[in-house]
């Protein structure tokens, strides 16, 4: 089946009057480097064009964050109730040129729950940092975790080295995170079986800091699809110079839920545009009486510190001494 690269008559009634964007002007011959679209139920490849060309992902690289960030909280290691001390390290991710951010600042304190969407809502690179600073001990340790988790999915061909996929200062493409599309289909379908991703990722708007600020920041989520695509709920886009515009897209449409990755597309609206005509051929490509999607846990946990009983001596005495509950020294 062949994918419309772009709808050029929705693309010029769009673009109406307006000149092609520069970044455009090199990709005049392609639209996207790689995309794919699978079936979220079962995985088969219901569309694919250069899906194994490796290149970065951008801010899609959150989604292996959380993927990880999820294991955790299944461990019990960290809590969505955990509260996360920034650290300067962590402030100076949100201060640097080109970065998504959430301003976070030194000392100031937020749940893991209200950074994950700060992740996800705004793509706030210090979020996706201070998580990994709290859930791995330090950040390297979680990116090797990324990796990990990576290898154990079977995405072979990718090589994750940040947490929240900002460019390396070197802004030499090897050096920073790397996938393909197939490989970030495998990873949203596994989150979309296996997480509760979408409470994150399907919110347009939501403020940030809310009772622990003056003055919370207003989010607003960066997949314009969502509210305007029929049943798209999710994921995550990205983009940096050096990897276009990407997006990792879900929708659900009569019980059947499709994947569509596209990345290093010129511009963003050429992106929505070309993603939006492959979910619709992904559902038309989807065999007639398949089996609905169904997560494999229909009621995600709300993973939360377990209250351990008071010591038998504290109870006869009626005043223990103070419960110190992992997690909370914040780093």
């Amino acid at each position: 089946m062949a994918l419309k690269h772009l709808v050029y008559s929705a693309w010029i009634a769009a673009a109406a009057g307006a000149a092609l964007p520069a970044s455009a002007s090199s990709h005049s011959e392609s639209f996207y480097k790689g995309a794919i679209a699978t079936d979220a139920e079962t995985g088969t490849v219901l569309f694919e064009e250069n899906a194994d060309a490796v290149t970065p992902p951008a801010s899609m690289t959150k989604l292996m964050t959380f993927a990880v960030l999820f294991d955790e909280l299944m461990k019990r290691s960290i809590a969505m109730d955990t509260p996360v001390t920034v650290t300067s390290e962590d402030a100076k991710v949100g201060m640097m040129k080109d970065s998504t951010a959430v301003w976070l600042r030194k000392g100031e304190v937020f749940t893991v729950e209200e950074l994950i969407y700060a992740m996800m809502i705004q793509s706030a690179n210090d979020a996706a940092y201070a998580l990994a600073h709290k859930a791995g001990g330090n950040v390297g340790a979680f990116v090797a975790m990324m990796n990990a988790k990576a290898h154990d999915l079977g995405m072979f061909h990718s090589t994750f080295r940040t947490p929240n996929g900002f460019p390396p200062p070197s802004r030499r493409i090897a050096d920073g995170d790397l996938t393909t599309p197939r490989d970030f289909a495998v990873l949203c379908r596994y989150l979309l079986l296996h997480t509760n991703i979408l409470k994150y990722t399907s919110v347009k708007t939501r403020a940030f800091g809310a009772g622990v600020r003056l003055q919370p920041v207003q989010m607003t989520n960066h997949n314009h699809l969502l509210g305007k695509i029929a049943g798209v709920d999710g994921l995550k886009t990205g983009f940096t110079s050096g990897a276009g515009f990407c997006l990792s897209a879900t929708a659900l449409r009569e019980g059947r839920r499709i994947i569509v990755v596209m990345m290093d597309s010129p511009d963003q609206r050429t992106r929505d545009l070309n993603v939006q005509e492959l979910i619709s051929q992904a559902f038309a490509a989807l065999p007639l009486g398949g089996k609905a999607f169904e997560p494999l846990q229909n009621d995600f946990p709300e993973p939360t510190r377990p209250t351990p009983a008071p010591p038998a001596e504290a109870a006869s005495q009626g005043n223990g001494p103070v419960v110190h509950y992992p997690g909370l020294g914040g780093k």
